[in-house]
């Protein structure tokens, strides 16, 4: 009798459980009481891996029973509980039999693609300027270590972009899984900044190869009535990874080594490769992808709509990663806050993506809930330099969080909405080449400004509103309010 995937959250979720309660009562009294440092050395190990695992059946099962996402948020939740893991065990064996395995759909392999490109990019956050210090580069030289991904980034998304329409999205990720697991691994032979460097102009181009391939795979087989929600399922995965990323190999990194924390994101790659053979090499819609005349991309106002929101998304998170670590401090606030205000609104984001909420995407003009993401995203750029407390903090991060969530589906869905499936290749390398460059603009802007930082905050605020009254206009002209009956 084959096993319920719901067994294997309760298995592993036990074994977190456990590891947890030896790091806290055993492993660190031993550490702080004896100086057996050794101690939270190897359990914090166990636990990080456990942990990691444990991740995965959640994820496994959510995929496999379909079970109220709520479950899995608290899941995740009850890992970090002491004894968390011990009280949501029984309520999963009460439950269990009310959801049965459900067939696997193959174009989750894909989400999970998209998740490992982006788990990426969020753990390197928190370790990657330290790491390029530990090898002997100075403060300024660690920085360009830092930037280099993001600019080399730009190129690999629009070399993805031009060769996924010539030989098809899915060798494309082939391509991107195979290079990306080989400069992860890579990081291991770095012994001084300039080899640093080598590796990380290396990682940010073919790295930059998967998300246009991934993203023209999914627009490509989805139904045109559901660009939008999917594009919500999507971000879900995006906002995933944002969460446990920066967390996760931070914990790592204080137990092993930055290049070891990468080589199992290394691992993580290497398993996506097997599983695309295994199972996309076969289907239709992978059958399809044949090389194509070259078409080239119709620059329409739709696209240059999506490049700009695309830009001005990222050049919202890049100032937000520049200044809200900074504000907290001059707040008075420990640096452990940003981090947690930057997991609030990702949380938030996830909500929204998965709620029901996410029907709006295909009810509604894209341009429409476009226009409301970038105008909420503003507004809370503008709330946050007004803030002094915590609970305020937390609620504009809160809403920024939800302008996130609207902006992103909404971009994507006006991208696929504007461009052909022989263009969409090409269409989502310059989409992400965008992201890539609205990054680095957002934080080097504000920079080469120097201004303060309550006006850094307003500034922003400003050019993102200004962004959606320039949206609004635009579905004024065109009476763009809602999906239209053929789209429906």
């Amino acid at each position: 009798m084959k096993k319920h995937p719901i067994q294997f959250v309760r298995f592993m979720g036990l074994l977190d459980g456990i590891s947890l309660i030896a790091l806290l009562l055993i492993a660190m009294p031993l550490k702080y009481n004896w100086g057996i440092d050794i101690a939270v050395t190897i359990n914090g190990m166990l636990h990080g891996g456990i942990f990691m695992l444990y991740v995965g059946t959640i994820l496994f099962a959510q995929l496999r029973v379909r079970w109220a996402f709520r479950w899995s948020i608290a899941s995740l939740a009850a890992a970090f509980i002491p004894f968390g893991n011990f009280i949501l065990d029984r309520q999963l064996k009460k439950i269990m039999d009310c959801y049965p395995v459900q067939p696997f759909e193959k174009v989750w392999i894909v989400y999970l693609i998209v998740f490992f490109a982006f788990i990426d990019l969020f753990a390197q956050l928190p370790v990657m300027s330290t790491y390029a210090l530990s090898v002997g580069a100075t403060t300024f030289i660690a920085g360009i270590v830092v930037g280099l991904y993001s600019f080399t980034n730009t190129f690999g998304n629009i070399f993805s972009g031009i060769f996924t329409d010539r030989i098809g999205s899915f060798n494309m990720l082939i391509i991107g899984l195979a290079t990306t697991v080989l400069a992860l691994i890579s990081y291991q032979f770095v012994e001084g900044p300039e080899m640093l460097l080598i590796v990380r102009c290396i990682h940010g181009f073919c790295s930059g190869f998967i998300t246009p391939a991934a993203f023209t795979l999914l627009a490509n087989t989805r139904k045109e009535t559901e660009q939008g929600s999917g594009g919500a399922i999507t971000g879900s995965f995006v906002g995933i990874a944002a969460i446990i990323g920066p967390a996760t190999s931070g914990i790592l990194a204080n137990q092993t080594t930055v290049p070891n924390v990468l080589g199992l994101v290394a691992c993580f790659g290497f398993i996506l490769i097997v599983a695309m053979v295994m199972f996309l090499r076969s289907t239709n819609e992978v059958k399809q992808e044949k090389v194509k005349q070259v078409v080239r991309l119709d620059w329409n106002a739709g696209v240059w709509k999506a490049y700009g929101g695309a830009f001005f998304l990222m050049f919202s998170q890049g100032v937000l990663a520049y200044l809200l670590p900074i504000y907290v401090e001059e707040l008075g606030y420990s640096s452990r806050l940003s981090g947690t205000l930057m997991s609030v609104f990702g949380i938030i984001a996830v909500i929204v993506f998965v709620s029901p909420l996410k029907r709006i995407f295909d009810r509604v003009s894209a341009q429409v809930t476009f226009c409301f993401g970038v105008m909420t995203l503003g507004v809370s750029q503008i709330l946050i330099g007004q803030s002094s407390t915590q609970l305020i903090l937390y609620g504009t991060l809160a809403l920024y969080g939800i302008g996130f969530a609207f902006l992103f589906p909404s971009v994507n869905a006006l991208l696929v909405e504007s461009t052909t499936k022989e263009t969409r290749g090409k269409a989502y390398g310059y989409f992400y080449a965008f992201f890539s460059l609205g990054v680095v603009a957002g934080s080097s802007v504000l920079g080469i400004l120097g201004l303060d930082l309550t006006v850094g905050f307003l500034f922003t605020g400003c050019v993102l509103i200004g962004f959606s009254f320039f949206i609004f206009i635009s579905i004024l002209q065109n009476h763009q309010f809602l999906k239209s009956e053929e789209v429906r």
